[in-house]
């Protein structure tokens, strides 16, 4: 049983390789990355608003790295 376990096994990478390189392929892949990046850079920019109101453009990496200062505890 466990020879054909193995044969199993291998086949199921193989085709779970195959799908990955498909999506990868496909354009799909990159553009969820990137709705889910502008999704992260969505969610900064609300805590940075509630956390640091005063906080201008220019100083936004300053206020975030101080947002997330503030909710971590020592």
């Amino acid at each position: 049983m466990t020879h054909k376990d193995g044969i199993v096994a291998t086949i199921a990478l193989a085709l779970s390789t195959l799908a990955m390189a498909g999506m990868v392929g496909s354009g799909a892949y990159a553009q969820a990355a990137g709705v889910e990046a502008r999704g992260v850079q969505a969610l900064s920019n609300a805590v940075i608003e509630t956390v640091c109101p005063e906080a201008h453009a220019a100083r936004a990496a300053d206020a975030q790295l101080l947002a997330a200062a503030t909710q971590v505890a020592p």
